[in-house]
């Protein structure tokens, strides 16, 4: 490998992980690793285990069940965000048009800093409560 280890991808934990590779695949336009792809002849989709890559093949995000999440409740209460992902994007435009597919796809806002003229940003949590931004670069 080399002098230090190699990075494979993130791993988010979730009591579907289904729904949330489906999130992120949808937002983010990854694809399935060889495999892991939904089941299309009717059989019942029990993976536990899911994996997201670019579509080089690049591993980007894997999802891993767990029988119980409590989700955030970030920026107040008692459950903080424990990780979070950051996505650039590249205009404000840009920043709505993703902030209107993130919804659509089951996402909530958290934190809307549009009006923030250095770094615009929403900060949402997925359909599992993960938090990620999504930022002005």
């Amino acid at each position: 490998m080399g002098e230090h280890p190699a990075y494979v991808h993130t791993v988010l934990d979730c009591e579907r992980p289904r729904e949330v590779a489906e999130f992120y695949r949808q937002f983010l336009g990854l694809v399935y690793r060889d495999g892991d792809e939904p089941p299309t002849d009717g059989s019942p989709d029990d993976a536990d285990w899911l994996v997201l890559t670019q579509p080089d093949g690049t591993r980007q995000l894997a999802f891993q069940q767990v029988e119980h999440l409590e989700r955030t409740t970030w920026p107040e209460g008692t459950v903080p965000q424990q990780v979070h992902i950051d996505y650039l994007v590249d205009s404000v435009e840009e920043l709505e048009r993703h902030k209107q597919v993130a919804l659509r796809l089951g996402a909530e806002v958290r934190l809307d800093r549009t009006d923030d003229e250095e770094e615009p940003l929403y900060v949402f949590v997925d359909p599992a409560g993960h938090t990620f931004c999504v930022f002005v670069a």
